[in-house]
């Protein structure tokens, strides 16, 4: 088994990417700003810097790493960070193999279904469309640009537009269900495409394992749900009373700004494209979470 450098090894996606990797005996090596452990390597992206040793015998890069869209409001300077955490990384990392001369296998990258743009629409978007003009799309795009750098040393990308990674331990699920009640946002009407985090993983380890797994992938599981009929299925499994009344988009947008439209919309994604290569372990709702908190 290989070597696998990822960055954002210690996020919600990184620690179980770890974990499923290391099952499989792959070695794992982590970057990070803080290493503690063994297999964790230092790197500090506005002092270009990447531990050499990071990168020993290593056959793929997994990119993960990126400030959290919701963290925060979008000020200004929080929006050059949201881009300047997936680009300049990127760009780090395509340097040092460069200087390092490290012969990698594929370069692997998250993104986000955002490259769409925050819309509700009737449209279905495949890989082959075009992004929005907004915000969020604009920082997908410099994504990816970033990541497809790579192939400028015949290395293979593969790019996973990820939608809401559904996890018991953190994520969106924990920001959702709140001790007393469930909420619909809006209207309600706004599509969710998500997809549970063990597809998740079980796609970035496709991308290493299979050489024919490359280019853009919408990474959501292939079934559509409204944010209203995902908050119903969620309550009905957890058994816990919906609020009677939607929170009002005027609110949300008072409280977040301009980050509340990626809350308030959103378009179906197509997963027909990445079912060609890769069956869903979770490709409806109910099962996924039924997984998640009745381990069925």
């Amino acid at each position: 088994m290989g070597t696998i450098l990822i960055t954002g090894g210690t996020g919600l996606i990184g620690k179980e990417l770890t974990k499923k990797l290391t099952n499989k005996g792959y070695t794992v090596n982590i970057l990070t700003r803080n290493p503690t452990n063994e297999n964790e390597y230092h790197w500090n992206v506005k002092e270009n810097f990447i531990d050499k040793n990071a990168f020993n015998n290593v056959t793929h890069i997994i990119h993960l790493a990126g400030a959290g869209i919701t963290d925060k409001r979008w000020t200004n300077n929080r929006k050059k960070e949201l881009i300047n955490s997936r680009v300049k990384s990127s760009n780090l990392l395509l340097k040092k193999v460069k200087e390092y001369e490290v012969p990698i296998e594929g370069f692997i990258s998250a993104s986000g279904i955002g490259y769409y743009g925050a819309i509700t629409s009737d449209k279905i978007f495949t890989e082959k469309d075009a992004p929005e003009n907004d915000f969020i799309s604009e920082i997908c795009i410099k994504w990816e640009d970033a990541a497809f750098k790579f192939q400028q040393l015949n290395i293979p990308v593969t790019i996973f537009r990820t939608g809401v990674v559904l996890s018991k331990k953190d994520g969106a699920l924990k920001k959702i269900n709140t001790p007393l009640f469930l909420s619909v946002l809006g209207e309600g009407k706004q599509y969710m495409p998500w997809i549970h985090i063990d597809d998740l993983c079980e796609l970035y380890i496709k991308a290493v394992e299979d050489s024919d797994f490359k280019g853009i992938f919408n990474a959501i599981a292939p079934e559509h749900q409204t944010n209203e009929s995902f908050t119903k299925t969620l309550a009905t499994t957890l058994r816990k009373p919906l609020f009677p009344f939607n929170a009002p988009s005027f609110v949300l947008k008072t409280a977040l700004g301009e980050m509340a439209y990626i809350l308030l919309n959103g378009s179906r994604i197509s997963a027909e494209k990445i079912s060609q290569f890769y069956t869903f372990n979770f490709p409806d709702l109910q099962s996924a979470l039924n997984n998640i908190y009745n381990g069925r």
